[in-house]
């Protein structure tokens, strides 16, 4: 299934979405499609992204919505199930973790305050499955008073993600920085407009090596 092209063709629920994040859902979810797995959904909005969750993955996924409305408990089927609690209440949290296990994909469309995208990722980034992911949207907010965020204001997440890139770099700062679970447990960070990637897993092979004839040199 193109997604996409189920979003321009979507009459059901309401989906509000960047036309940009498409190609980057495709690249990093594709390699779920059609297997089991648990995805986190912070914001369940209208109830329409979750819908379009399903039908991407297939039949094996569970779709786990959390937002503070209620309301969305509406949106609840077979293989949606939500849960209403605060994105940054760890205990709420443990809940959910105890509750459907560890997610391989957490997406964080929620409230988009740099607080709750902080506390949210301080807790549950570590639950992740290895070779998960946890991707952030709508970090354009990062840079708007509103939502707590500013051009390079201290702690948005946005410059958290600035001194990620640092700790993922860990093991080549000559003990500047020492190797954290971050660094250790994280495979990739990709940063687009808008939207930054996490794919948890083990570290790659760091090392350097030379192949090839030395005459050549």
């Amino acid at each position: 299934m193109n997604l996409f092209s189920y979003f321009l063709a979507n009459s059901g629920r309401p989906i509000h979405k960047n036309v940009h994040y498409f190609p980057i859902y495709e690249r990093h979810f594709q390699p779920f499609v059609g297997r089991p797995l648990t995805m986190i959904e912070i914001g369940c909005g209208g109830g329409g992204s979750s819908q379009m969750w399903k039908r991407y993955f297939g039949p094996y996924a569970r779709i786990v919505g959390i937002d503070i409305n209620p309301a969305c408990r509406a949106y609840e089927d077979e293989q949606v199930k939500v849960r209403i609690g605060s994105q940054s209440d760890p205990a709420f949290l443990a809940d959910v973790v105890d509750e459907f296990g560890a997610p391989d994909i957490v997406l964080d469309d929620g409230s988009h305050q740099m607080a709750d995208v902080n506390a949210t990722f301080n807790w549950l980034y570590s639950r992740l499955y290895s070779g998960g992911i946890y991707l952030v949207e709508d970090l354009h907010t990062a840079y708007w008073d509103e939502f707590g965020g500013g051009f390079r204001r201290p702690g948005t997440f946005i410059e958290r993600c600035k001194d990620l890139i640092d700790e993922f770099n860990a093991d080549h700062t000559r003990g500047a920085l020492p190797p954290t679970e971050f660094s250790v447990a994280t495979q990739s960070m990709h940063i687009y407009d808008s939207v930054v990637v996490f794919e948890r897993g083990r570290a790659v092979d760091k090392r350097s090596i030379i192949t090839g004839n030395a005459q050549h040199y």
